[in-house]
């Protein structure tokens, strides 16, 4: 919890003149220039992210014990600098800005799903044959959209390993399964996958995505299960040299679920966001200047309570079963922490367009005439989603495009579908694209699976996804 005292702490010392400073400084902080701001004050977001993608290779050792302190030194190197150039109240009001309205509630849904989903215990061990591996993955990337994609992963992988753990070839079993349930099947639904949520937190419907993705999403999961399927028959059918050795977790005819009471509290978490997306009291409050509305509070209330109960009612020896900890959420809520900080001066310059200090990138997904190239901004997203975060690599991008969320809908909505598919796909990418990746492979080499390097990963996507994602690309969007 490092991170988030040091912060929030500065954070709210900033926020402290914002909310007692004058009106007009109330006014400037928000509206933030992007235009007179030079790329310089993109250097933290970009040397987090960098953090992020580098050290847990380079130094895996100082990154597991001081990532936090990472974070935290990346979004004080902007608050900081930018408080002394721009004034305390400026700052500050960003600052506070970004934790109450785009943070909070993002860590808040990330919490609840993984608090829920922890809970959810599958038991028993059914034989990993091609057809039993199809239905849990085909399950996987539908309860993705539900549960979200670290719910469904966390639930998920455990009984998938279980199953095939007496087979020679079980490693293309997982990386499918980082492929379809831990990244593209939460395409349909903000609580899906963290970008999508972000974008439902800027304005975004919540259903508009379930109407405008299903087809891409059917189209790139359906091509995935499909090999899949050809290639764990092959490899399954010739494995037979190995089925008299010994199995660590005999076959059994039956499987069952405990913890059961989790899944309503999953169907709770499900109608508070919809609540906060379709009830409009009218009825807000201030903290410092920023306003809060009171169906964004009913929300992330019903989110905490939730979760709360679900550590109340589940038996500890479920969560023992699923060896459920709480380093996962810690890593993300620090980090994201810092992410947060400092993509505010990036998010201005994005919004300033050609105006602001990104201008070659905007005219990188625009063509000549100005209307944007919708294939640029699905490969860009990805490739940045690829190895950095993709959730505020959505950001950056849903900004990039305008960052008005009812024209983005509306008046462009192959766009902000180029932008969504790239972000949510192509975490897929890698293993630091999205945050399941990496819990699902630390699981599976547990389970005593030889997992590919991060290189090694490199070659299975970019052999498998990025020939589909040109497909994606010729079907879907046009250059």
């Amino acid at each position: 919890m490092g991170i988030n005292r040091t912060i929030f702490a500065a954070a709210l010392a900033l926020a402290a003149t914002t909310a007692s400073g004058t009106g007009a400084c109330a006014a400037e902080a928000h509206g933030l220039d992007g235009a007179s701001l030079g790329a310089i004050w993109a250097i933290p977001f970009v040397g987090i992210l960098l953090s992020i993608a580098i050290f847990p290779l380079a130094a895996p050792h100082f990154w597991h014990h001081h990532f936090g302190k990472v974070a935290a030194a990346w979004g004080l190197a902007f608050a900081i600098p930018f408080a002394v150039a721009h004034g305390v109240g400026l700052t500050g009001g960003e600052v506070l800005h970004t934790a109450l309205l785009e943070y909070l509630p993002f860590v808040i849904l990330l919490w609840s799903l993984f608090t829920i989903s922890g809970g959810i215990l599958v038991t028993g061990n059914l034989h990993g044959s091609p057809r039993l591996n199809l239905s849990i993955l085909g399950i996987g990337t539908v309860l993705a959209s539900v549960i979200g994609t670290t719910g469904a992963s966390m639930v998920l992988i455990r009984p998938l390993l279980r199953a095939n753990d007496e087979r020679r070839h079980n490693v293309h079993v997982v990386i499918f399964f980082i492929f379809l349930v831990s990244n593209i099947g939460g395409s349909m639904t903000p609580l899906g996958d963290p970008p999508l949520f972000l974008g439902y937190l800027k304005g975004v419907g919540f259903f508009w995505t379930a109407m405008h993705m299903v087809e891409e999403t059917a189209f790139a999961a359906g091509i995935l299960l499909a090999v899949f399927f050809v290639v764990d028959r092959w490899l399954y059918h010739r494995d037979e040299a190995f089925k008299a050795r010994f199995d660590p977790t005999p076959d059994t005819r039956r499987i069952g679920l405990r913890g059961l009471p989790n899944i309503a509290l999953l169907a709770v978490v499900v109608g508070g966001v919809l609540l906060s997306g379709t009830w409009k009291p009218g009825v807000s409050f201030h903290v410092g200047n920023v306003e809060l509305e009171l169906q964004d509070i009913a929300r992330d209330v019903i989110l905490l309570a939730a979760g709360i109960v679900s550590l109340l009612i589940t038996p500890k020896a479920v969560r023992e079963a699923n060896e459920f900890s709480w380093g996962p959420i810690l890593e993300v809520a620090k980090l994201f922490a810092g992410i947060f900080v400092t993509i505010i001066p990036v998010i201005a310059m994005l919004k300033a367009a050609e105006n602001g200090a990104f201008a070659p990138l905007v005219a990188m997904v625009n063509h000549a005439d100005g209307t944007p190239n919708n294939a640029m901004y699905f490969w860009l997203t990805g490739i940045l989603s690829s190895f950095l975060d993709n959730a505020p690599t959505y950001l950056v991008f849903f900004n990039l495009a305008g960052g008005d969320p009812q024209h983005l809908m509306y008046d462009i909505p192959s766009t902000l579908l180029g932008i969504s598919c790239g972000a949510v796909f192509m975490g897929a990418n890698s293993y630091i694209g999205n945050a399941p990746n990496f819990m699902v492979k630390a699981i599976a080499e547990e389970a005593h699976v030889k997992m590919p390097s991060f290189f090694g990963y490199l070659l299975w996507s970019g052999g498998i996804l990025i020939p589909l994602f040109g497909l994606v690309t010729l079907v879907f969007f046009h250059w």
